[in-house]
């Protein structure tokens, strides 16, 4: 048995048939073929009649937190693991799920108006009839509110939509705001309202971009109708998820809790999601100054952004209960290092059925489980630990699998390797994001995967799609995409069961899951459901089956390597494109502001709305410093020395034979490379927000859910916090320094 030089691993430059024979990174060339012959096996194991059976009973009744049904959910999961033969468990937490008890909104001058504030049932859809199980339409964790003001239209209520309202003269203060869902996550919203003074927020789901103007509305087709609501959490997830009175340590029983007036993640006005039904009497109420265009949605009226003559009364009061959850963790002890865990995880709970998000993944978590029973069964033992975890609470704030995290924090520092995360599934494309130490890792697994339209892999069919949106003016972007041996994965922010874990201990981990195919418009609606589902995603569940393979696999293939196939050079190569970002930014932050003063010094200010009506002038700023950013280069090129030494040293390892990794000396390889993406973590955190350790990957404080990289430097760049930004460079080069130091340790390992 011999370690395979990394010159000769399957880079994707060969034929399916031959990458099915081409040795694994991180293995040898016979553990390699032992490997690829169990995943083969493993790969046959996933049934699409089961998963058709698991959606219809999982997404059979509503199931957010604290309903029966989500318990029975749990349960019933928890007996199928069981009567697999997995050893398996729940872990409960108690955390704060508030609820509606009173929700009014009403248009009250110019004219009257009530919203219906309510989802019909539809004739053809039996689930959707389930009134007394369903959530009523609102966001969770707005702070309870009774408030009569003028209306503002505010576009989606980005920090750029308020820059354009001050132009047009326009403020917010005393005043309800409207915005559209999208632009940014839902809790953006009224974080950003609040801050301009408004004292109410109203969010609606605009037909320009989640309704008739996509195509056919349900139940004719797969988009938003003109009474249904999006749900949603508005906590300020960007400080910290999870519960919201028990920041950084587990919401167990005996937890110290915040009193509720302490908890820093409700929102600071009350808010209020509606259809776009509702939506249409208020804006069309509105006055004063033209929307520019780019803000009008597809509603038949003129856009205004008012404020006046439109008056609104806005109420909202909750229940604000503590709450049971259900985590169900099946563990699979490893042989040879069981103190090494891969993590798989996807969560149960919903909205109202939530079949498509989140049924569709919880279906294929669960064929996962069936098949790693039915090989154990079958004489197969992997390496590593495997957790496999049901999640719950996610939909409010990631509440089950931060509570879980945050208790089990000690554990995971020490033997957490990777984790794998999914979510909603449906028909499409394979998207893949996260840790780019896992890059060229994931990309090896895709290849392996067969798409169930094109009976290609679905890593060629991602590249061909890759190619055909690569802008046709960027030739360097389309050149990447071709010559590249790996297809570049996306960076994580937030959103989903991942965020504790790479964002706060710094495990690596991925996000998978098929779409882009499947034209969604019931998110978080009572018509997520079994029939939707079956009518307009995945039907017929193949691409279900293609996510239990896809994760499956990966799970086993990092539970089995000899060593961790971890790679560097995609890290590397990705944090100088991150580098030169930043650097660009704070070039362009500088240009601009010089070009706005000489403007305001000319007397030239760009038209905006109105024509009529002169636009607001510009106060002058400051210009900034130039930024130094040798720490920054400096430790990139750090990472990028340790980068070249580890591929060397593996090269090395493989010349040399199986016996230079062997019994003690591979385990303290693994433990060294474990503590590389610790390493890009700092203990005290982002500027402002500790619980965000990274300092890599973070989600934006004002994008919620989309990732800022380099979050420390490239916020405090956009916010003009020039010292602070300073500051950020050096500690970030250090950072990088660390990370290389823990790279070359990891290398000297393999000496």
């Amino acid at each position: 048995m011999r370690l395979i030089p990394v010159s000769l691993l399957c880079l994707g430059l060969c034929a399916p048939a031959w990458c099915q024979t081409a040795p694994l990174r991180g293995y040898s060339a016979d553990s390699s073929l032992l490997e690829r012959d169990w995943e083969a096996k493993f790969r046959a194991i996933p049934d699409t009649a089961n998963l058709r059976a698991y959606m219809q009973r999982l997404a059979a009744r509503p199931h957010h937190v604290g309903s029966a049904y989500d318990q029975d959910n749990a349960e019933w999961i928890l007996a199928r693991l069981k009567e697999w033969g997995l050893d398996a468990k729940i872990e409960s937490f108690d955390v704060l799920f508030p609820t509606p008890k009173e929700r009014a909104l009403e248009l009250v001058e110019p004219s009257k108006f009530t919203a219906r504030l309510e989802e019909p049932a539809v004739a053809v859809d039996p689930t959707s009839s389930q009134r007394d199980e369903q959530l009523p339409t609102y966001n969770a964790y707005s702070i309870d509110g009774d408030v009569t003001a003028p209306l503002v239209y505010v576009n989606y209520g980005v920090p750029e939509d308020y820059e354009t309202l001050e132009r047009l003269g326009v403020s917010v203060k005393g005043a309800i705001v409207i915005a559209r869902y999208g632009g940014s996550w839902r809790g953006i919203k009224p974080k950003v309202a609040g801050e301009h003074g408004a004292v109410g927020c109203i969010i609606y789901s605009d037909p320009a971009d989640d309704g008739y103007h996509e195509g056919e509305t349900f139940p004719a087709g797969p988009f938003r109708p003109k009474d249904g609501v999006q749900r949603g959490s508005v906590m300020d997830m960007p400080v910290y998820p999870g519960d919201p009175l028990t920041p950084g340590i587990g919401a167990t029983k005996d937890a110290k809790r915040l009193p509720l007036n302490e908890a820093v993640t409700l929102t600071k006005i009350p808010v209020l999601p509606v259809s776009y039904a509702d939506a249409q009497p208020l804006l069309a109420a509105l006055q004063g100054r033209v929307a520019p265009e780019r803000w009008r949605g597809a509603l038949p009226l003129a856009y205004h952004v008012g404020p006046g003559p439109a008056k609104v009364h806005l109420k909202v009061k909750f229940n604000w209960d503590i709450k049971p959850l259900y985590d169900v963790i099946a563990r699979v002890p490893g042989e040879a290092y069981p103190d090494q865990w891969i993590i798989r995880g996807n969560h149960h709970d919903a909205w109202v059925n939530g079949a498509e998000d989140p049924v569709s993944g919880t279906s294929a978590l669960l064929e996962e489980a069936r098949g790693v029973a039915a090989l154990l069964k079958q004489g197969w033992k992997p390496k590593r630990t495997i957790l496999l975890c049901f999640w719950d609470g996610e939909e409010p704030g990631l509440l089950g699998s931060t509570e879980w995290a945050e208790t089990h924090a000690a554990e995971l520092t020490r033997s957490a390797a990777a984790y794998i995360n999914s979510d909603g599934n449906g028909r499409g494309y394979l998207n893949m994001s996260g840790s780019h130490t896992l890059e060229k890792f994931i990309n090896g697994v895709a290849r392996d995967i067969e798409d169930p339209e094109t009976k290609a892999t679905v890593w060629k069919r991602l590249q061909a799609r890759a190619i055909a949106n690569a802008s046709s003016g960027d030739a360097a972007e389309r050149q990447d995409v071709r010559a590249r041996s790996d297809l570049r994965i996306g960076a994580l922010g937030s959103g989903s069961d991942y965020t504790v874990f790479i964002d706060h201990l710094g495990v690596p981990s991925l996000n998978l899951g098929y779409g882009g195919e499947d034209e969604g418009g019931i998110y978080h609606s009572i018509y997520d459901d079994f029939y939707w589902y079956t009518h307009f995603s995945d039907a017929d569940f193949v691409y279900g089956r293609a996510l239990a393979q896809t994760a499956g696999e990966a799970v086993m293939r990092l539970a089995d390597a000899e060593l961790l196939p971890f790679d560097f050079d995609a890290l590397t190569d990705t944090v100088r494109r991150y580098v030169n970002e930043v650097r660009k930014l704070a070039a362009d932050k500088r240009d601009q502001i010089v070009e706005r003063n000489r403007q305001i010094d000319d007397g030239v200010f760009a038209a905006t709305g109105d024509p009529r009506r002169p636009s607001i002038a510009p106060k002058k700023e400051a210009v900034p410093p130039y930024l130094n950013f040798a720490p920054l280069d400096n430790g990139l090129a750090a990472l990028q020395r340790a980068a070249e030494v580890y591929a060397q040293a593996m090269t090395r390892v493989s010349e040399n034979g199986a016996s230079a990794l062997a019994g003690a000396a591979r385990r303290d390889a693994n433990t060294r490379l474990m503590a590389v993406e610790h390493a890009l973590t700092l203990q005290e955190g982002l500027p402002n927000r500790e619980w965000f350790k990274h300092q890599i990957y973070a989600p934006g404080l004002y994008t919620g859910y989309g990732v800022k990289t380099l979050p420390a430097v490239r916020e405090s760049i956009e916010q003009k916090q020039w010292q602070l930004a300073d500051q950020e460079i050096v500690r970030v080069g250090k950072t990088l320094e660390s990370a290389g130091a823990a790279i070359d340790s990891a290398a000297a390992a393999l000496q």
